[in-house]
């Protein structure tokens, strides 16, 4: 089984602060096929993007972007994104950094 754990697991409101995964991806991640266990593994690295995070400028994925009617970002804590001025998504990292709402 494919997985993006680096062995640093930490539930940091809802995401994982060492691989990303949310927790949601966490609990469903032995159930989902490898295709879909690898499509998640390239949001995450930003092998598969639907654009780029406006705070660090690396490629960044949005499920709604992507057509979706839910987005991995639903299944975490909100955070409190005043202090940074986008109107876009961030990336997992960058969204994990933010202090809750």
């Amino acid at each position: 089984m494919k997985t993006p754990c680096i062995g640093m697991c930490k539930n940091n409101d809802g995401i994982c602060s060492g691989c990303h995964r949310t927790m949601n991806e966490l609990q469903i991640w032995r159930k989902i096929d490898d295709t879909q266990q690898q499509a998640t593994i390239d949001q995450i690295q930003g092998k598969q993007s639907t654009h780029t995070c406006e705070q660090c400028g690396k490629p960044a994925y949005c499920d709604i972007s992507a057509g979706k009617s839910h987005c991995w970002c639903f299944d975490i804590e909100q955070r409190d994104t005043s202090s940074i001025q986008t109107d876009g998504c961030l990336c997992r990292q960058c969204l994990s950094k933010l202090p809750l709402k």
